[in-house]
């Protein structure tokens, strides 16, 4: 389906997306942004250009993006980066995302892909290996997206993504934060994390109940060192926070078979067995899962 803008934005010799345009395409296609998978769509366009911005977007990136929606975040990274390829698991919003590039930026729709998938289930993308992912993802699936992506894709060196503020706050979170937990360390395993900026409610259709924050992600340049898999590293990182006012000794005894065996591990590792999950970095996670009694 084609869609040509009839209500000129603030700017007409721009190809983004201003609120007219973004109200206009979703009446023509009959769609209404839905609470279940977390759909508020950016409608103003110095947002989306300042996201490109601070993702430091390349003349040579390949970048992919989750859950394009209507399109404004897709325009103004096409107008930077070589190629973008962006996942949409909506049926409508798929079929229509191409015209709406194909008639805003005509001269960059081939170096447009789109994926009709779930961003869970991709596990390849057409054209060559991404080197960026930027996204505005829904806030019920932000963390389990974002960490599928990065393991998936080892060549994505640099990640900018919005998302819910309180979501934001944890992925970036250090050791000993009220608010480091699970995703914090997941994170951290891949890459550099830190807080981008934060993003206001009036720049959304519908206007979400809470804030937004811009997480950027670094991939670290060489693996975190450690005999450990990230199978292994994650197992004890998932226990340890199952029960976190617990002491690592007490957290970790189903992992290690018992409350004793978990202390040896710990000890091995050179981390207290009082200690809590909420005081360790991911190196300290990752030398007792090569401490496990039984590995």
């Amino acid at each position: 389906m084609s869609f040509s803008p009839t209500t000129p934005g603030p700017d007409p010799s721009s190809a983004l997306l201003g609120p007219a345009e973004i109200r206009e395409l979703a009446a023509a296609l009959g769609v209404r942004p839905t609470k279940q998978r977390g759909q508020n769509f950016v409608i103003d366009a110095n947002t989306v250009r300042r996201i490109v911005r601070t993702a430091e977007v390349r003349p040579d990136d390949v970048v992919v993006e989750i859950g394009p929606g209507l399109g404004s975040l897709t325009l103004a990274l096409l107008e930077q980066a070589d190629r973008v390829t962006a996942v949409e698991i909506d049926d409508l919003l798929a079929a229509a995302l191409p015209s709406t590039v194909a008639a805003r930026l005509p001269r960059r729709a081939g170096r447009f892909g789109l994926v009709h998938s779930d961003a869970m289930d991709v596990s390849e993308l057409p054209g060559p290996p991404p080197t960026a992912l930027v996204a505005n993802l829904p806030y019920n699936v932000a963390v389990p997206v974002l960490l599928h992506m990065l393991a998936t894709f080892p060549t994505i060196e640099r990640t900018l993504v919005m998302v819910q503020a309180e979501v934001a706050d944890r992925l970036a979170a250090p050791p000993g934060s009220k608010v480091y937990g699970v995703p914090s360390v997941k994170a951290a395993w891949y890459a550099h994390v830190t807080r981008a900026g934060s993003i206001g409610r009036n720049v959304f259709w519908p206007a979400p109940n809470v804030d937004s924050g811009l997480v950027r992600l670094v991939r670290r340049s060489e693996p975190l060192a450690t005999r450990a898999t990230r199978q292994e590293v994650f197992a004890v990182v998932d226990a340890a926070f199952a029960q976190r006012r617990k002491t690592l000794r007490a957290a970790l005894s189903g992992w290690a078979g018992s409350a004793a065996a978990a202390e040896v591990a710990l000890t091995a590792a050179g981390v207290s067995p009082q200690a809590r999950g909420e005081a360790l970095t991911v190196e300290q996670f990752a030398a007792i899962a090569e401490n496990r009694p039984d590995r």
